[in-house]
């Protein structure tokens, strides 16, 4: 198996350093059954190569536990999949958790890169390869390989010559290649549980949730295995990003069956257009999910979504295919940014979960204190709901990033104090479908000026 990838961004050596492998030296990694090779084909100034090479020894595969037809019939050693994507994490592991200790500025630069695999698993064709790699910005030429050259009757076999090109941070190729190679293939050599559930959701942050064929990909890269698929269907379901067609409901209480992020939404909207607000602030917007909702509203003359996210503002700045009465800022939430003032309502949609429990002052003093709109909406998860996530283990956060979850009781006793502090009146309100013992799944607060009011 065969994997390049090729960039011609001047100096293209840069590639080692966010590779974290020398363009210089020629390196071998063992495997489960075999071994990786990387070495650099050609390395200059002008244009660098990669290369990786994975050999699979047959009779480890066999002592991999494969089926008595499979020991003797199989593709492993020779079209990419997941052994391909296993090598691709033992070998780079460095560069796909986004770290580059000598240059981290090189690690959120969008480089111009060529992949190429000569012989990758695609089952369903080229179409499905198009489908998978085309929503992430790649530009995708797959040429399917007959069954055999000499007999073109016999038609096509399910195996494709793929090369991508596009503009990418190195850190997402590797991600999207870890993740749609075995879920192209269809088929893992190891066992599938929860933790590779909970991999899958690690490894596409940023990027799963809103993919077209999140589905799709997570049934095959989970091996159609259904309470896998559920749990990790659910989980993406609970992330910001949902697609564009789920449209928001505009209740405060939504009361029909839809995600959990699609009520969230439609709450804050229904809290927006209650408080008459029509300047918005989306703080942490990240991909951008809210803010095509609100760029759906004509009564929201501007909005303005921050991020500390470069990768998420290009993320969101993608999706708003209209750019009309929006603008995207890169600012950390507990930065004091006197441009933010002077805004009607600022939203905090599940992001202050996503703050160290010592930073939220300064975040309270750059929101209330210094922006100090006339509405703040803040959702967060309610802890004491996790209990009905049946995935969920005691004591585990909803989201890998989650610094904290509070129950009831401390949410409201954060935003009574913020309130009292600001001169803010302060009510509550649930969203999703309330237990009777555990509340609703998000609690939302909705501040309101006290100087606002009076005027």
């Amino acid at each position: 198996m065969l994997l390049t990838m090729t960039t011609t961004r001047n100096p293209a050596t840069d590639l080692g350093f966010l590779l974290h492998k020398h363009p210089e030296k020629a390196q071998s990694f063992t495997l489960s059954a075999g071994n990786a090779h990387v070495f650099y084909p050609e390395a200059s100034d002008e244009r660098c190569t990669v290369a990786l090479l994975v050999e699979i020894d047959p009779i480890e595969l066999v002592r991999g536990g494969g089926t008595s037809l499979t020991q003797y019939v199989n593709d492993r050693p020779y079209a990419g999949g997941s052994y391909l994507a296993v090598a691709l994490r033992a070998v780079f592991t460095t560069a796909l958790a986004g770290r580059c200790a000598k240059r981290p500025e090189l690690v959120d630069e969008r480089l111009p890169l060529e992949i190429r695999v000569p012989s990758l698993t695609a089952r369903g064709g080229a179409e499905v390869v198009h489908k998978l790699f085309e929503p992430l910005g790649w530009h995708v030429d797959a040429k399917a390989i007959p069954l055999d050259t000499e007999f073109p009757q016999w038609g096509d076999s399910r195996y494709v010559d793929l090369r991508l090109t596009g503009t990418q941070r190195v850190v997402d190729a590797l991600r999207h290649l870890y993740v749609l190679l075995p879920a192209l293939d269809g088929d893992k050599h190891y066992w599938i549980g929860q933790d590779e559930a909970d991999k899958l959701l690690r490894v596409g942050e940023g990027w799963l949730a809103e993919h077209p064929e999140r589905n799709l990909i997570t049934d095959r890269y989970l091996e159609r295995r259904r309470p896998i698929v559920s749990y990790a269907l659910t989980r993406l379901a609970e992330a910001d990003d949902v697609p564009a067609e789920a449209e928001a409901r505009v209740t405060e209480l939504p009361d029909r069956p839809e995600p959990l992020a699609v009520q969230r939404q439609g709450s804050v909207l229904a809290a927006l257009r209650a408080a008459g607000a029509r300047r918005v602030l989306d703080l942490g917007c990240g991909g951008g999910a809210l803010l095509r909702v609100l760029q759906k509203e004509p009564s929201f003359t501007e909005i303005v979504g921050v991020d500390v996210s470069a990768s998420a503002l290009d993320i969101a700045e993608k999706r708003l295919k209209v750019k009309t009465r929006i603008t995207l800022k890169q600012s950390a939430l507990t930065y004091a940014d006197p441009s933010l003032a002077g805004y009607d309502a600022a939203v905090l949609m599940e992001v202050i979960e996503h703050v160290d429990e010592e930073r939220l002052p300064a975040l309270e003093h750059a929101v209330f204190g210094v922006a100090a709109p006339r509405t703040v909406l803040v959702t967060t998860p309610n802890a004491e709901y996790n209990r009905h996530f049946e995935f969920l283990e005691d004591g585990r956060f909803r989201h890998a990033d989650h610094r904290f979850e509070w129950t009831r009781e401390q949410f409201r006793s954060w935003a009574e104090d913020v309130a009292a502090r600001h001169g803010y009146d302060v009510r509550h309100l649930p969203v999703g479908q309330e237990s009777q013992e555990s509340g609703p799944p998000t609690q939302m607060a909705v501040f309101t000026s006290r100087k606002e009011a009076v005027a």
